[in-house]
């Protein structure tokens, strides 16, 4: 869906939206603002693909937010996990627990999972690359290729996108090969021995093929001194490398076909998890509260990297039949498997004289997906359309060993490594589950010539089939036993065999109500697939979770395309929500976690993206989610009784701000980079009242851009740059139990470094 836009209008709306935004001395300030300008350019046009079609994301009648390549620069964004300072404030990413090997994400109060290490169950925000769906939580740590946009999608995105996008969609557009000779490499060096060393080589165009190949590495000591002699690794380190390669064939203008392999390591050890304030239970001498950010572990622990990789295939293939018709092809294989070595949690263990602890999360995930689209994108008078089928199958395994590493002598002032030959260590659990899913889907967009085409209507819907097949096979180091349809009890792996059908709706009405002044009102509804819980004893199956979302929002520009401000305000009805209930057993392994459809709820807020360029050369920029989540009380297993259910990863409040300034200088370009973001603390624990601490982070980056080289036309940038600039830490994580305390893991420290680019 587009707007019909006429870029001259109305300097006069500018003027009242800078005031009502600004107070009463806004019209001043714009006055003033508009002398100093001198004719600025105005705003860069933002194209999106949301629509299955690149559109301006004025008109574009959802609420998106997008970060372009030069965005992820300034932060020095390596990869998804770095988005979870608040960069963007609706989207939340998070680890799963202690581990960086798997993110959680969620998106107006949806989709934030307690536990990410489930081969049955999906995430309610989905995860595209290039129109590829990533199936799997683990895997989206790792380092991003060159990267032209990524473009965040909130509120239920059923109709246009593949899977699971119940609470909104995440696409992340890389960079074509430009058929032109060029080189850009990157080398940089920061602190805790950090260093990164990218590079992205276009081959000159031959016989219409176009060639172009990344290569990247990026590696860091961890932040939290882990304190053996054996030489282990710290806390919060990192090794992420990449490889890709894509070959672009045009033979006509009229058809593109594209084929790309990528392959990426992800190595990475956890954070590390502290005791804030101890509880009944007593603490060893060695291993006292440590209310602050540490610096340094209270015992050492044997630590390695849990180490991802992926690898995939993708071809697009794109034909303009006719002028009018464009039919495209989407075809992707991707393997992935992640190992996990996490032994950040000794804070968790009781002290007894003599006694184990340092509980060491061993676990491997392997996965393997295809799937396989066909889209018809086309126009007739007054008509948008895009229709066309998508298929998915997904195979995946996992298991999981939960030894205790370490042993304490008589009085807690000193400990030993325990000897550990995991070839004698019984697998606490293991399963596999096989997915496939397929449906079709359609959208078209009216315009109506009698309504002096300002108006649009939008209609669509999309049919799915979901499947699920696969069992648990271990539970506890053994064959599990269970009783099946007949009440009989069975010894063997415990089966789930269950489907779904879904169809999901979409109306938007959309009316330029000035040239850049957009309304409009949405209706959609979305869903996230069910599936099993592998860490519980029934492995009894869920049901899909499912939203339906009102939404209306206006887009707009003025002052001469210097300003412009996108709001948006949604309520959401959420039903048969998918309730992880968990309990610490202590010296018990399996059976802590159950997962049902216990819950309904109302989601709702507000959304404001503001962007403004005051003078030529300055562009600021203010970001606001205002989100709040209610969830029905729901049946806690483990209590028998009705519990109180809290959203995950959900501040009320959230915002973020920006301002980014470039001039001249000496026949180069100076540019000043600074932002920051703020939350409110938020739930952790579906089950735990405990919120984590508020945050204020703020990054910056100072850069001499377009320094010239050769006459050739070859130039270089020198930068610093620095991710939470004054240090700030606080508890991202927090959670109490009343035997083990509080507890809680810290945001990383400051980081900071010196980087060179390249461009030949």
């Amino acid at each position: 869906m587009t707007f019909n836009r006429n870029r001259p209008f109305g300097f006069s709306l500018g003027l009242l939206a800078g005031a009502a935004i600004l107070g009463s001395h806004g019209q001043a300030w714009a006055q003033a603002a508009v002398a100093a300008a001198g004719g600025a350019a105005g705003l860069e046009e933002v194209v999106v693909s949301a629509q299955k079609r690149e559109t301006n994301l004025q008109d574009t009648p959802i609420a998106i937010s997008v970060l372009g390549g030069n965005d992820l620069s300034d932060r020095h964004v390596l990869s998804l996990d770095d988005l979870g300072d608040g960069t963007i404030p609706s989207l939340r990413v998070a680890p799963f627990f202690a581990r960086n090997s798997a993110l959680t994400i969620g998106m107006r109060g949806i989709g934030a999972l307690g536990d990410a290490n489930q081969p049955a169950r999906d995430q309610a925000v989905g995860v595209y690359i290039d129109g590829i769906y990533l199936g799997r939580a683990q895997g989206l740590g790792s380092a991003l290729y060159d990267v032209s946009r990524i473009e965040v999608l909130k509120g239920p995105q059923g109709t246009l996108f593949g899977r699971n996008t119940e609470g909104g969609a995440i696409s992340i557009v890389t960079k074509a090969p430009t058929g032109a000779f060029g080189i850009d490499t990157t080398l940089g060096y920061g602190n805790f021995n950090g260093y990164t060393a990218a590079a992205h080589i276009n081959l000159p165009a031959f016989h219409d093929v176009a060639i172009k190949i990344d290569g990247l590495l990026s590696k860091r000591d961890g932040a939290v001194v882990n304190p053996t002699t054996s030489g282990q690794p710290d806390f919060d380190s990192y090794d992420k490398r990449g490889f890709a390669a894509t070959v672009q064939w045009r033979p006509t203008d009229g058809f593109t076909a594209e084929y790309a392999f990528d392959a990426s390591y992800d190595g990475t050890t956890p954070f590390y998890v502290q005791t804030l304030k101890k509880g009944s239970l007593a603490l060893a001498p060695l291993a006292p509260e440590q209310p602050k950010a540490a610096g340094r572990a209270n015992v050492g622990v044997p630590l390695q990297p849990s180490v991802g990789t992926t690898s995939g295939h993708r071809l697009n293939l794109s034909w303009n039949v006719t002028d009018d018709i464009e039919v495209k092809s989407i075809s992707s294989y991707r393997h992935l498997s992640q190992s996990q070595f996490d032994n950040g949690e000794a804070a968790l263990s009781a002290f007894a004289p003599n006694g184990a602890f340092s509980r060491y999360s061993l676990a491997n995930v392997y996965q393997h997906q295809y799937s396989q689209e066909f889209q018809l994108i086309g126009r007739a008078p007054e008509l948008q359309y895009v229709a066309g089928a998508f298929y998915y199958n997904e195979a995946v395994h996992d298991n999981a060993q939960t030894p205790n590493s370490l042993q304490w002598n008589a009085t807690g002032t000193d400990y030993t490594f325990l000897s550990l030959d995991l070839s004698k260590i019984p697998f606490d659990r293991a399963s596999h589950v096989a997915t496939e899913s397929y449906g079709v889907f359609g959208q078209a967009v009216w315009t109506p010539a009698f309504a002096g085409e300002i108006a649009h209507l939008t209609l669509g819907g999309r049919l799915t089939h979901d499947a699920k097949a696969g069992a648990l096979d271990t539970v506890n180091g053994a064959v599990p036993s269970y009783v099946d349809a007949n009440r009989q009890t069975v010894t063997g792996a415990i089966p789930l065999h269950r489907h779904w059908n879904r169809f999901d709706p979409l109306v938007n009405l959309a009316v330029e109500v000035a040239p850049d002044v957009n309304l409009y009102g949405k209706w959609s509804t979305g869903y996230k697939a069910g599936g099993a819980n592998s860490r519980s004893l029934t492995y009894r199956a869920f049901n899909p979770e499912t939203v339906s979302m009102f939404e209306v929002g206006a887009k707009t520009e003025f002052w001469d395309q210097r300003a412009r401000l996108n709001v948006a305000a949604y309520y959401g009805d959420l039903k048969d929500v998918q309730v992880d209930f968990s309990v610490i057993i202590l010296n018990n392994n399996r059976g802590t976690l159950e997962t049902t459809n216990a819950a309904t709820g109302r989601t709702r807020g507000i959304e404001a993206d503001f962007t403004v360029q005051p003078i030529d050369g300055l562009t600021l920029s203010a970001n606001y989610a205002y989100t709040r989540i209610s969830l029905s009380q729901a049946f806690n297993p483990f209590t028998n009784a009705q519990s109180v259910v809290y959203p995950l990863y959900t501040p009320q409040n959230a915002a973020s701000v920006g301002a980014d300034y470039d001039r001249p200088l000496d026949g180069a370009i100076l540019g000043v980079h600074l932002d920051a973001s703020y939350s409110d603390g938020q739930y952790t624990s579906t089950t735990d009242p405990t919120l984590s601490d508020a945050s204020l982070l703020v990054n910056g980056r100072l850069a001499l851009s377009e320094i010239p080289v050769t006459q050739s036309g070859a130039t270089m940038e020198l930068a610093l740059w620095s991710r939470n600039l004054f240090n700030e830490r606080h508890g991202f994580l927090k959670n109490f139990n009343p035997s083990l305390g509080t507890y809680g893991i810290f945001n990383e420290p400051r980081t900071y470094g010196i980087e060179g680019k390249f461009r030949f």
